[in-house]
């Protein structure tokens, strides 16, 4: 034995089996502390340690059979004893074993020392609202039982850490009995909050839970049996218990849910006014001219019995903005929509100026009335600010990146969009206009084939698809996909441009005329894009500035429109872009 033992410490064994295992130890702890900022998985890590146990008992043999000497490696019984290094190559191998031993501590000194944050993973810190049942028995309950899901997605959107669903998204799911596992997958998150709401005369109860959506597991649950007038009191509390819940679940900062005053409540904590506000929600999310209107109606309704209600404020003054820019408004009727939209938004700033939804309105304002684009990105940036997790303001500030000609930057924005509203075909069909202002036509029509599959009715899912086929040089279907679209604007729209491209002159300029007669100013900019496509420059630079005069919104997409922006070059262009604030092409801007 003890012979045995001499020849493991004369021949190195022991030693490089130390070294071995060091280098192993050193070369691990890099790798499990570097591969996470690289994305590498896991399993390399423990299949590498697996390899090197493995290894151990191998370099151990090849030591003890091998000596590494001048002339290279060598069996050790032919070397002569006399001959043998064995002492000098032992002390170098000392060093080695110093260093590489010093590097593993320090590496493992560093991961424990070094400040971790204690929270959940990333892709476990998301939650979905769901809409919440109206258990009253009378549909007419049903804006607020919608209503109250609507603004706990709102406080919840309020915290940094937190990815929250936005209500397009979750209202997918309204009278549908899919289970919580197959919603949590199609959202993307991990917790779903559900509830039912009973509204009877003066008094309302509430139910609320809590689950994990991989396997429908309770993780809260909690009744308020309350009067209707205690309603603000009840609705910050489900806040307050969720956010108090979430910060054990998923370990996040919940502070400003739990501790912030939600701005659903009215300066006079009148149940009315906030009646009215939901009652306008109700009908603003259905996104028709007629229902648009029954939305400013009551939006107006509530400030009327509350002043001071900077929320309501807000949103009348998007519905306003929208109305303006997504339905025909003519003439004397415009103007004054616009007016009574511009002085709404200040009116919401004024009152609320912390309010993130206002400053998402006076960014419309500014955008899509005023044409001030600059100050409206200013808006849309303090708008992300103060509510982080909101779809809306990050699909606005990607279109106005793209604007401003920062197309990757609108695509960053864009796709942030979809993962909070992952259910919303309006913020794919955005994407998809800025995909093809770079060129990326297969990701284009993907983007938008889900946007058809989300909503097949929605307006100009179909047009788009139908001006990618043209812009790809692949013509033929695009007449096909045009006549698919849902609205009869967008429909003639790329009609003119499908006929164009395919050869079709007379049916083209049927749809050009109609464009012409029946649109000339809220289409103004498309009757442009017809004409960029015809390669007819002064009937392109016309009605640019026409759609400049009448306030047509699509002239804001100066910079990244499909045609148009093939006149970048012409000195027109530039003087159009620059009364619009935007930067000449190929220079950056706000």
């Amino acid at each position: 034995m003890r012979s045995f033992l001499y020849e493991l410490k004369r021949r190195n064994v022991l030693r490089a089996g130390a070294l071995y295992a060091g280098a192993a130890w050193a070369l691990a702890q890099g790798m499990a502390q570097l591969f996470p900022v690289f994305g590498i998985p896991d399993w390399v890590v423990r299949w590498f340690v697996a390899a090197a146990a493995i290894g151990f008992p191998l370099m151990l043999g090849f030591s003890w059979f091998y000596e590494l000497t001048p002339g290279g490696l060598k069996r050790e019984s032919e070397i002569d004893p006399a001959d043998s290094i064995t002492h000098t190559s032992g002390k170098k191998m000392d060093r080695w074993i110093i260093g590489t031993l010093a590097v593993a501590v320090a590496l493992l000194l560093a991961d424990k020392l070094m400040p971790h944050k204690d929270a959940a993973p990333a892709a476990d810190r998301s939650i979905a609202v769901l809409p919440f049942a109206n258990t009253s028995g009378d549909a007419n309950n049903e804006y607020f039982s919608d209503g109250l899901s609507e603004e706990l997605i709102s406080s919840l959107s309020r915290l940094n850490d937190l990815k929250v669903i936005g209500r397009t998204s979750s209202f997918q799911f309204k009278g549908k009995t899919e289970d919580s596992t197959a919603i949590g997958r199609k959202l993307g998150v991990v917790y779903l909050l559900e509830g039912s709401v009973r509204k009877s005369s003066e008094r309302v109860r509430i139910a609320v839970e809590l689950v994990k959506s991989a396997d429908g597991s309770n993780v809260w649950s909690q009744s308020y049996d309350r009067e209707l007038t205690d309603i603000f009191a009840v609705q910050s509390e489900i806040a307050g218990s969720v956010a108090s819940q979430l910060q054990v679940a998923l370990r996040v900062n919940t502070a400003q849910a739990a501790q912030a005053p939600s701005p659903a409540v009215p300066s006079n904590r009148s149940v009315e006014a906030y009646t009215a506000l939901l009652q306008g929600g109700f009908y603003e999310q259905r996104r028709t001219a007629v229902d648009q209107r029954k939305a400013i109606g009551y939006y107006e309704e509530a400030v009327r019995i509350d002043p001071k209600y900077a929320l309501a404020y807000a949103r009348l003054a998007t519905a306003q903005v929208r109305l303006h820019a997504i339905f025909t408004v003519q003439g004397a009727e415009e103007k004054e929509l616009l007016g009574k939209a511009s002085a709404a938004a200040a009116t919401a700033l004024a009152l609320q100026p912390d309010l993130g939804e206002a400053h998402q309105a006076q960014g419309g304002v500014l955008q899509l009335t005023v044409f001030d684009l600059p100050a409206a990105a200013a808006e849309y940036r303090r708008a992300m600010e103060l509510a982080p997790q909101s779809s809306q303001t990050a699909l606005s500030l990607g279109i106005m990146s793209a604007s401003f000609g920062r197309l990757e930057e609108g695509v960053t924005y864009g796709k942030r969009a979809t993962v909070l509203d992952p259910l919303s075909s309006a913020a794919y069909v955005y994407l998809a206009r800025t995909l093809d202002a770079l060129g990326r036509y297969d990701e284009a029509e993907a983007v938008l084939h889900k946007a058809i599959e989300l909503q097949p009715e929605a307006a100009q899912s179909y047009c788009e698809l139908a001006l990618v086929r043209v812009l790809r040089g692949q013509p033929a279907g695009a007449v096909e996909l045009a006549q698919q679209e849902t609205d009869k604007f967008w429909r003639t729209f790329a009609l003119a441009v499908a006929y164009n491209a395919n050869g079709r002159r007379a049916e083209a300029d049927a749809a050009l005329k109609v464009l012409i007669e029946e649109y000339p100013d809220s289409g103004a900019f498309q009757i442009a894009q017809v004409y960029a496509q015809r390669k007819e420059a002064d009937k392109v630079f016309e009605w640019l500035e026409h759609g400049l005069a009448s306030h047509d919104p699509g002239v804001t997409t100066l910079r990244y429109a499909a045609f148009v922006n093939a006149y970048s070059a012409d000195p027109r262009f530039r003087a159009i872009g620059a009364k619009l604030g935007l930067p000449a092409p190929g220079e950056a801007g706000a």
